[in-house]
């Protein structure tokens, strides 16, 4: 992924990576933008990216961010993102959106095409915000992973959608104008100097907003400034420094966050699911183990039915020994031939089941196996076979020898 760093509302890390990376589920209370800016201001860190979640488009999870996800984002061994069509966008386009490959593909979207989002994670939606759309700039190219399946929108067009539907502030004139008006509650008098100062006050407000964009300030990319968000992924400098990072960031007086190291959290949600693995690593043993049997059964089963073959073979001179290597040899043919069709048929099944995989989990497979760990599978059931076939061999061995040393008329 390219991430060193996850950092969240403090939590289980495997739930803050499945909702920030795989966007199941959502983290806890969202963190306050002093945070982020105090965890991008960390000399250590080299980048960041924060990231808004709690919306959905039919059903596919609506991630606020910047142009640098699509920068720093990571996938199979490094790869970066790409887009198919159009282009990413940027802080200065608040109805821009990029969708994934997946979401453009179910829908028929392109670069162009107004959506709108809904409130609300996974397919649950609770209202619907078609007063604020989006048009769509960029489609990611497929990468197989949970980005296929996500829509992707600008920090200030994510806070957009909920300050559409937030109800006009109340005003105290109009209280004092009605109802309890009738008690002879006048509205309030405002001094002109108290206007003046309302107006220089909102014009410093306003100044150091510009400043705080300015060329000056070390956050002048950050056009749009949330009041919360839910994670920051974050880059080091020197990947040494994690574990001095984490520290740092727990004793935060901001926000009590966790620092989430990715393949930490991959290897806690491997544990999760091993027992799971190890249950089909034994169910595909005994599988491995039920097919020596069967060949050892059949071959013990055409002994006698062969033995005037094997008697031919040592009238023209065989020894008991070759006989025996031609039954060795015999099954080690059926066991490569059984591993080779097994092969073929996974590769068969890997290609038809990988589109229908990558789309709906974000599983990449590859047909042929690759790893040191498969292949050396492969050799110890090979291997295996060969011992099984000993069985057969040593009964052929001892039959062919009492038949050689007797004599029948």
């Amino acid at each position: 992924m390219g991430i060193d760093l996850i950092v969240a509302p403090r939590g289980n890390a495997v739930q803050i990576l499945m909702a920030t990376v795989f966007g199941v589920g959502m983290t806890g209370t969202g963190l306050a933008w002093e945070t982020y800016e105090l965890v991008e201001d960390l000399p250590q860190v080299a980048w960041s990216v924060p990231i808004q979640m709690g919306d959905n488009h039919r059903g596919y999870p609506v991630i606020g961010t910047t142009a640098a996800y699509f920068e720093r984002f990571r996938y199979s061994g490094g790869r970066p993102l790409a887009l198919a069509q159009g282009q990413a966008f940027d802080d200065a386009m608040p109805e821009a959106t990029v969708v994934g490959a997946e979401v453009a593909a179910r829908f028929g979207y392109g670069p162009g095409a107004v959506i709108v989002n809904a409130h609300g994670a996974g397919a649950a939606s609770f209202d619907l915000h078609d007063d604020a759309p989006f048009t769509i700039t960029g489609v990611l190219a497929p990468t197989g992973t949970a980005v296929d399946r996500m829509v992707f929108v600008t920090l200030g067009g994510f806070d957009e959608i909920h300050a559409a539907r937030a109800p006009p502030p109340a005003d105290p004139f109009d209280m004092a104008e009605g109802g309890d008006a009738g008690l002879g509650a006048a509205a309030p008098e405002v001094r002109e100097d108290e206007h003046d100062e309302e107006g220089s006050h909102a014009e410093d407000e306003r100044g150091r907003a510009g400043d705080a964009h300015g060329s000056g300030d070390p956050h002048d990319d950050h056009r749009h400034e949330p009041a919360a968000i839910n994670a920051i992924y974050v880059g080091l400098t020197d990947r040494t420094a994690v574990l001095g990072i984490q520290r740092t960031l727990a004793e935060l007086r901001t926000d009590a966050v966790s620092a989430v190291i990715p393949a930490v959290a991959l290897t806690e949600l491997w544990s999760i699911t091993g027992t799971a693995e190890r249950a089909m690593q034994l169910m595909a043993w005994a599988v491995a183990l039920a097919g020596m049997t069967g060949m050892v059964v059949m071959l013990s089963a055409t002994l006698e039915a062969r033995r005037r073959e094997f008697a031919i073979l040592r009238s023209v001179g065989a020894t008991p020994g070759r006989i025996f290597a031609l039954i060795v040899t015999e099954a080690a043919l059926l066991v490569a031939a059984g591993l080779a069709a097994g092969l073929a048929l996974l590769a068969l099944a890997v290609r038809l089941s990988a589109p229908v995989l990558a789309a709906r989990f974000g599983l990449t497979l590859h047909p042929v196996p690759s790893d040191a760990q498969e292949i050396l599978l492969l050799v110890a059931i090979f291997a295996a076979g060969l011992v099984a076939s000993l069985v057969p061999a040593l009964r052929v061995y001892r039959m062919t020898l009492a038949d050689g040393l007797s004599v029948r008329l």
